[in-house]
């Protein structure tokens, strides 16, 4: 019952996000807190200083000021909007040229998620339409990567899932002087979706311990599911950090975010040395226990490593027992509910990340790889073992990798490391023709 210009002069002394919270109460109060003297008084106030005005010009804003009666209602909280996002972002990805001297990777990845107030959900579509919305993941965080862990009680049976939604989650209107509000409005970026019907048929299989099998869907999910049930343990999501924050940030609630094409640069060297001055850097972590971290430089593919639509970069050589890699421990993941914990062995989470010869990401994946035991054994004087094969593939390449178990010292020794680069990757990097 109170009067319209009574309720404008109480929402005039509001913040953005109050004012936005207001909106969703009732349908007047979404057309009184959608007014633009209200808004052009807060758009002036934080974003253009010298459009500051007096109180009393501030007072009669919404009855003389030209740029209230050409526009829409609602106009002015948009461009506020706009504009807090964009600066918003500006300064997330201004963090992230940040780049570490010896890796060539991003270095101030956590502080810009802190800056962002960066949080990721799950959302589970049954086939009936119905959404179930999981937060609260768990995070463990690497060199170049972070894994986020969903689990708790009361998730929907397996069968009746249609799709699960992964979403990267910000405050609306960002304040970097307190925590975000998780009640307040947010932003949603959708980072990736994946089809859960028929899950166990056609997804890869990673591994199995005595209560959960992992299932890997691309691009870096690990569902596990309980044996016995047949229904979701917890859900997994490995994401590297050159693709984190741009997917979790710039895209939209309905549309991922997709990065602008390569500039590539003019190359003098004859085009008969094929890729040249590249560098890799990989991790391979089990969520708790890193097992490798290393970077490799001056990597390069001549013409004739080119065949069958792949352009092979050797970065460990089976015949060069100088550049063979040990592992430390045992290869698994670990993983855990409210009530259980477990361990599934040989396999383990790839971070790669490969550099093209000016330092730009050229290829990057963080994804489960399992390790299978392969019917040779090792013919190495060096090395007399079993052998393991542990492959990774997506639409960029492969990666062929040979592992050897040394039963003398227990332990997994690398002998051989190669990626597959496609040509058709590499034509639309530089605009080329491999």
């Amino acid at each position: 019952s109170m009067p319209s210009e009574m309720l404008l002069k109480v929402f005039s002394y509001l913040d953005a996000v109050s004012l936005l919270s207001l909106g969703c109460v009732n349908k007047r109060f979404n057309e009184l807190a959608n007014d633009n003297g209200i808004w052009l008084k807060l758009y002036s106030c934080s974003l253009h200083p010298k459009w500051k005005m007096k109180s009393k010009q501030t007072e009669t804003v919404s009855l003389g000021c030209a740029p209230l009666h050409d526009k829409k209602p609602g106009y002015w909280k948009k461009e506020y909007i706009f504009k807090q996002t964009c600066a918003f972002k500006t300064r997330v990805m201004r963090l992230v040229k940040y780049l570490d001297p010896y890796t060539g990777l991003p270095c101030k990845n956590k502080e810009a998620m802190k800056v962002s107030g960066l949080s990721w959900i799950i959302v589970l579509k049954d086939k009936n339409g119905k959404e179930h919305v999981v937060e609260k993941p768990k995070l463990s965080f690497k060199d170049t990567s972070v894994t986020i862990l969903w689990y708790g009680t009361g998730w929907p049976c397996l069968d009746i899932l249609s799709t699960l939604k992964l979403f990267g989650v910000t405050p609306l209107l960002p304040d970097q002087s307190r925590p975000p509000n998780k009640n307040g409005p947010r932003r949603f970026s959708l980072i990736a979706e994946y089809h859960l019907a028929n899950l166990t048929e056609s997804s890869v299989a990673v591994g199995a311990d005595e209560l959960v099998q992992l299932f890997s869907l691309s691009p870096g999910l690990l569902v596990g599911i309980w044996k016995e049930k047949n229904e979701i343990a917890f859900v997994m999501a490995n994401l590297h950090y050159n693709q984190l924050l741009e997917r979790s940030i710039l895209g939209s609630a309905t549309v991922q975010y997709a990065p602008p094409p390569n500039k590539p640069i003019l190359d003098d060297i004859d085009s008969e040395y094929g890729l040249h001055d590249y560098s890799l850097h990989l991790d391979l972590h089990g969520r708790s226990c890193m097992y490798l971290c290393g970077s490799f430089k001056c990597l390069f593919c001549r013409k004739r490593d080119i065949e069958n639509g792949y352009l092979r970069l050797r970065v460990v050589n089976l015949k060069d027992n100088r550049k063979h890699l040990p592992l430390t421990g045992t290869p698994g993941i670990c993983w855990e509910t409210d009530a259980f914990k477990g361990n599934v062995k040989d396999c383990f989470v790839m971070n790669l990340t490969l550099l093209d010869e000016t330092g730009k990401p050229f290829w990057c994946f963080s994804a489960p790889v399992h390790m299978e035991l392969s019917t040779k054994s090792s013919g190495l004087y060096d090395y007399m073992g079993h052998i393991y094969i542990a492959d990774y593939a997506d639409s960029e390449g492969k990666v062929c990798v040979e592992i050897v178990w040394l039963e003398e010292t227990k332990e997994y020794i690398i002998v051989s490391l190669v990626l597959y680069v496609s040509t058709k990757k590499v034509n639309s990097w530089y605009g080329t023709n491999y």
